[in-house]
Formats: structure tokens, C-alpha cells, sequence
């Protein structure tokens, strides 16, 4: 029986096993070759049907064989059978979002805050500049060399477990490369990339085509295509859509020194395999990267992917440290958006959206219009004032605007096209779901409605209180809860708790399984942490930022809601304004009523019990970290200080008790010795945390050790 035939009927011998073996290895690795070179180096020295006779005899191996299928090999990109769900992945490492300049000014003005802040001059540092592709952005981690995980940003900390449908995408690796031959560096033990899916243009016509000789609904765009097609529950229907993938930063890595600079990591992540975006550049001058990002803007509408604008990144990974971050977007990077695509309709109608808070707001009816590739018939207004601002009138011509290509927004009224027909709008001064009346806050733009039972409020509290970031409830959109206030079965967040189970089955649209699930859900919020329980009552001014300040400072809602507005103004973070608004929620009888309820139907209303460290050698102390530690991360560094009392801050001043200093440390450790501030080494730094962390009998005052060498 020849080698063919012994595939064909499944027959193999013990020595067959050994050969069969080594010719599966050396028929994906010459796949992946193709891949690689075809995909990153575009310089294929593979033939197209050498490609495929190889893919056709490794499918034949691995059908015959199933017990030679890896979940890394070249068929797997196929898709599998069908999920119920996604579930979530919480990110070791944030994914960020950019800050925007719109134009040279602002980048310069961002380039001015980069060098004050480092003590550098324009020529003094390196920046990549590369474009920003309009995409899904997504996070890959590899093991061992070997793609385990995939999921999508979310909302920075959690997003959701793609891997199946990222494994049919061709140019993310199932394996990183790893080939001494071609001095292409090891995969480390572990590692994430990160990157953008997209569709390129060109595929997305044709995939719109298809789409519509097969009577299908069309995507607007291409990123909301890649988006989607990620999101398929059936990953077959991902490996049937011609998506991309380009990397553009490593996420974290273990087992090895990260790189010194992100352009050392993208090349890095270049030879490991990944695909990365085009004519991507590193300049010294501000000058420079601007001329780069107007050559970016001239060749926009060339190009095979959608972008929104360029990025740019101080290259140094020491300077990104010392630089940090302001809320959620680094200081060392800025994006440069291209300038909104425009254009010009007539206002319909506008109306009045009741939030959560109670505050009206006015969204605008267009005349349906194409703007960069998306039909608009929706702007949103912001507020009364803003509807002055522009003058508008009802039957107006208008230009509408897509900022970031993302929000449309109305920003002129064309007054010489007026032929007067136009009618004056007049902002309501009664709720229009409720009718209670309006009444707008003194220094505030936005007005709102003054029944605290309005249904339209209601409503909004209760999606809000079952979204993401809040207490995260399966199944519980805005239809269903729409449903549950229309049909009178919750009056308030707390009745979520309390629903029986007849009631809620007799629903429309509602069957035994997805009222099991959604009473599963609702059942699962209940262990929340504190910081979502906060955030999900919807305090005025109070984000998720907030909300874990406030969950770290208060141990639950009945110790926050006794704080007095000092205690509330006091906290780090903290301006007056939230406070007050913190500090009148919990003034309010029915909000305490509710925390009251809440704990009574036994959602977590008390953060869990940590010892609260008052005496010892950190307790009170103010630590600033810099440069890279090597035996333990910053977070975790972090963490274990704060467990001793201590502060971790991010600038050095004349108040800092001690300095950390690691590898690549910046100016910090030279700030450092000029304030005459102790300063640790690493080594000091984790005998000293180790002994505090022994309990009694610890040092009063930790030993400096001068970086300097003193």
C-alpha cells in the first residue's frame, strides 16, 4: 500500500506514525512560510498551487489522523460549531485609549508637553509614526509559542473571548516563528500583541456585494463589518469574511527583557510573524512628524483600510514610563485625527431624550445623508444652549459632521437657505415622558425633569445598572427592561431581585429558557464588587473611576453614604463638584431607601474585608516607582505597598518618603537625588518589603541606597 493510499483509508503503521508526523510538521511549516511571506514580507517564494496542494495533503493527514489535529495547525482556520456566548477576559494590562489633536497646532502643543515634562528638546526624542487603522482592536496571547487566547478591547480592563473566530483570520499567527536558521529571534514563554481587525476596502465592496445579490442587509462601513464579524457566535461565518490583521504594540511579555522601545517591539513582533502596518516611520522632529501625518492625510483615500488619522508614540519605553498617563490615555502618545468627513441635510425634527439623571436630551431628525460611507439621520445636540448657539430652526439646512468619524454632530446652520418655511424650536419646560417640570441647574448647560419616579428615568437607571461596566446582567437590554417598567413588575432596581418567575415567562417575546437565563443573570450580579455597585447607581458625576475611588476609600454604602462632604472632598481625585453631587444622592431619602433594599435582597453592598494597615514602617509613607522592575510588575509592587499603608505616587516631590529605582529608570531617580529624597535599589526595595511584610520586629526607617552610588 503506497503513502497516498495509507492516508486515503487511515492505515498506518507504527514507523508510518514517525513519518506521517514529521510530514505534518514539514507541511505547515511550509504554509506558514507562505503566510509569512506572501502576508509580511510580500515576497512569496511559494507558488499559489504549491501553497494549496500542501493545505489539500495536510487536511487529507489530519482528517485520516485525527489525533495529529493541533489546535495551531494551518486547517483550524476553518471555524467551529456554534456558541451560546462570549465570555469575558480581563485584561493584565490595560488596553488605553488615545488622546486626539485635530491639527499641526495640537500636535506641536502635544509635542510641547511631551518635552517639558522630560526635560527634552525638540531633536531629542524619537517618534513613531504610524497610521491609525479604523478597526476592531483586539489583544493575542501566545503561550509557549502557540496562540491561546484572543479577545477584543471592551472597555479597556474587560473585553470579550474571541479565540475561536480570531483563529480563521489568515494573518494572525496559530504559531510564532521560530526558525534560528533565518535569525528570527525565539518566541518568549509568554507574550500579547495587540493589534487592529479590519476588512480592507477592496474585500469589503465585494463582501457588500455578495451581500446584496444574496438579499442580505449591508454593512455601513468596513469597520462595522470587521466588528461584526468578530462578534459572530459561529466562527464559520468569521473564517467565510476576508478580515486582517495588523499589530501595533506588544501588550506584555514574560520570560524576557521587553523591549527599550516600541519600535524594537514592533520589529520584534515583525520577526515572531505579526503583519504590521505599512510605511511605518521614526522621526527626531516635531516638523518631521508632522510632515509625515499630512502625508498620511494626501494618500487617506488611497488606501486599502480604512484610518481615522496617525498615531504617534514617544519611542523610548523609559520615557513612556516617566511620561505616564492622565485618565485612561497615555501622555506619551496622541492620535492625529484626519478632519471629519462633512455634509450638508435639512433638520426634521428634534426631540427629547430623558436620561438617567433626568437630563433632557435633544437629539436631530436629518434628512437621511452619506457621510464617509455611513447614512446619518441622527445628530446629537447636546443641550439648550447648543440649539442657540447654532440658531437653528426646524427646516434648516444644516452641516453635519462625523468627529472621529465616529458621533455625527451638527455644527452650523446654513441661514442663507432659508426660504421661510423654517419654524422656531422651543425647548420644553415640561418632562416630555412625564410631564412634571424642568428646572436647570444653576452653572449647569443641561435642564432636567424633577420627578424622581419619571419612567423614562427609570428606565435609563435600570439599563444602566445592568450594563457592562456596571453589575453586568445577561439578557437585560434596554427591550426587556422597557418591558418590566411598561408592565409594572419593577419600579426600581432592587425589584429586579424580587421577580417571579410566572410573571416574567408570561411576557411577550419571553420563553422558560431565556427567563431562566435572565433570572440567572440577575441572580449572578448580586456578587458584584462594591466599585460596580456604585457605579451602576448612577450617581451624577460618578464614572467608574469614581466609583472605585470611592469603593477604596469606603468600605460600604451605608460608611459612604454617613461620610460628611469634607470626608468626600478629601478624597485624592476628588474635586468639589463630585463630591456634592455624592454627598446630595446620599441626602436623598429615596436613594437611601434604595441602598437599604439593595442589601436587603442580598446584593454585595460591603466591599470585601481587607485588614486596614494603621501603624508600621510604610503606613502613611509616599512611594514613587520608576524604571523596570524585574521580579515583580509595578501593578503588583503597587499593590503590595498599599496593603502595607502606604501611598504609590507618580511625580517626585519634596514630600516623597522613598524612591524605587529600577532598570532604564528616568529622570525620576535623578529628580530623586536633587531633592535629596532615599532612594532604593530593587534588591533593597524587596528585602526591605519582604521583612515589613514579616509583621513585628520589622525596621522602623528603611536604609536608603543612593542610585548614585552613595
Amino acid at each position: 500500500m503506497s503513502g497516498e493510499e495509507r492516508v486515503a483509508t487511515g492505515a498506518a503503521t507504527a514507523g508510518d506514525s514517525d513519518e506521517l508526523r514529521r510530514r505534518v510538521v514539514a507541511l505547515r511549516d511550509l504554509i506558514e512560510r507562505g503566510n509569512y511571506e506572501y502576508f509580511i514580507l510580500d515576497n512569496p517564494t511559494i507558488s499559489d498551487a504549491e501553497w494549496d496542494a500542501a493545505m489539500r495533503e495536510l487536511r487529507a493527514i489530519e482528517a485520516a489522523h485525527p489525533q495529529l489535529v493541533t489546535p495551531d495547525s494551518p486547517t483550524q482556520r476553518v471555524g467551529a460549531t456554534p456558541r451560546e456566548g462570549f465570555a469575558t477576559h480581563d485584561h493584565p494590562v490595560r488596553m488605553l485609549s488615545l488622546g486626539n489633536v485635530f491639527d499641526e497646532a495640537g500636535l506641536r502643543e502635544w509635542a510641547a508637553r511631551v518635552y517639558r515634562l522630560t526635560g527634552r528638546a525638540d531633536g531629542d526624542i524619537e517618534f513613531v509614526v504610524e497610521p491609525k487603522i479604523d478597526g476592531l482592536a483586539v489583544a493575542l496571547t501566545y503561550r509557549e509559542g502557540t496562540f491561546v487566547l484572543g479577545a477584543t478591547r471592551g472597555d479597556g480592563e474587560t473585553g470579550e473571548d474571541v479565540t475561536p473566530n480570531l483563529r480563521t483570520v489568515r494573518t494572525i499567527p496559530l504559531r510564532l516563528r521560530d526558525q534560528p536558521g533565518d535569525r528570527s529571534p525565539p518566541p518568549p514563554p509568554a507574550l500579547e500583541a495587540r493589534g487592529e481587525v479590519f476588512l480592507p476596502r477592496g474585500a469589503f465592496e465585494e463582501f457588500n456585494r455578495r451581500r446584496a445579490e444574496a438579499g442580505e442587509p449591508l454593512y455601513a462601513n468596513p469597520r462595522n463589518a470587521a466588528a461584526g464579524s468578530v462578534r459572530q457566535l459561529d466562527s464559520r461565518i468569521t473564517a467565510d469574511r476576508p478580515l486582517r490583521f495588523f499589530a501595533y504594540q506588544i501588550g506584555w511579555v514574560e520570560g524576557e527583557r521587553p523591549p527599550r522601545s516600541h519600535w524594537e517591539g514592533l520589529m520584534w513582533l515583525r520577526a515572531l510573524g505579526f503583519p504590521l502596518s505599512p510605511d511605518i516611520a521614526r522621526y527626531r522632529t516635531i516638523a518631521e512628524v508632522a510632515a509625515r501625518c499630512q502625508w498620511w492625510l494626501e494618500r487617506r483615500d488611497a488606501l486599502d483600510f480604512e484610518a481615522d488619522g496617525v498615531v504617534v508614540k514617544v519611542d523610548s519605553t523609559g520615557l513612556q514610563e516617566e511620561l505616564g498617563y492622565v485618565a485612561h490615555d497615555p501622555r506619551w502618545a496622541t492620535a492625529f485625527k484626519f478632519p471629519p468627513v462633512q455634509g450638508t441635510t435639512r433638520l426634521r425634527e428634534i426631540t427629547i431624550n430623558v436620561g438617567r439623571t433626568g437630563a433632557l436630551n435633544p437629539l436631530a431628525w436629518l434628512e437621511p445623508v452619506g457621510i464617509g460611507g455611513v447614512t446619518v439621520s441622527r445628530a446629537t445636540l447636546h443641550n439648550e444652549d447648543q440649539i442657540r448657539r447654532l440658531d437653528l430652526k426646524l427646516g434648516d439646512w444644516v452641516v453635519v459632521e462625523r468627529r472621529g468619524d465616529v458621533i455625527p454632530q451638527i455644527v452650523k446652520s446654513i441661514p442663507e437657505r432659508r426660504d421661510g418655511s423654517e419654524r422656531e424650536y422651543q425647548f420644553p419646560t415640561a418632562c416630555p415622558t412625564c410631564g412634571s417640570s424642568v428646572e436647570r441647574v444653576p452653572g449647569e448647560a443641561m435642564s432636567y425633569c424633577t420627578n424622581a419616579s419619571c419612567p423614562a428615568q427609570l428606565k435609563e437607571r435600570l439599563a444602566h445598572w445592568a450594563s457592562r461596566g456596571a453589575l453586568d446582567i445577561e439578557g437585560l437590554g434596554m427591550e426587556r427592561v422597557v418591558q418590566l417598567v411598561d408592565t409594572g413588575l419593577v419600579a426600581d432596581v432592587a425589584d429586579l431581585y424580587r421577580l417571579d418567575r410566572d410573571r416574567v415567562v408570561a411576557l411577550e417575546r419571553m420563553a422558560e429558557k431565556s427567563t431562566d437565563n435572565l433570572l440567572a443573570g440577575i441572580e449572578r450580579s448580586k456578587e458584584r464588587p462594591l466599585e460596580r455597585v456604585i457605579f451602576g447607581l448612577g450617581i451624577r458625576h460618578v464614572g467608574e473611576r469614581n466609583a472605585r475611588l470611592l469603593a477604596g476609600r469606603f468600605a460600604s454604602l451605608e460608611e459612604l453614604c454617613a461620610a460628611s462632604l469634607d470626608e468626600l472632598v478629601a478624597i485624592p481625585g476628588f474635586g468639589a463638584i463630585v463630591a456634592q453631587s455624592v454627598f446630595d444622592f446620599c441626602r436623598e431619602e429615596r436613594n437611601a431607601a434604595l441602598i437599604a433594599k439593595l442589601g436587603a435582597v442580598g446584593v454585595r453592598t460591603r466591599r470585601e474585608a481587607t485588614p486596614v494597615v494603621t501603624g508600621g514602617p510604610f503606613a502613611g509613607k509616599s512611594f514613587v516607582l520608576t524604571g523596570r522592575l524585574e521580579a515583580l510588575t509595578r501593578p503588583e509592587a503597587t499593590a503590595r505597598l498599599e496593603a502595607l499603608g502606604a501611598t504609590v505616587a507618580g511625580t517626585v516631590t519634596k514630600k516623597t518618603d522613598y524612591v524605587v529605582v529600577g532598570e532604564d529608570a528616568g529622570s525620576k531617580a535623578d529628580r530623586a537625588v536633587a531633592l535629596k529624597r532615599p532612594v532604593l535599589d530593587e534588591a533593597a526595595f524587596l528585602a526591605l518589603l519582604a521583612e515589613v511584610e514579616r509583621g513585628p520586629g520589622g525596621p522602623d526607617v528603611p536604609v536608603a541606597v543612593d542610585a548614585a552610588g552613595g
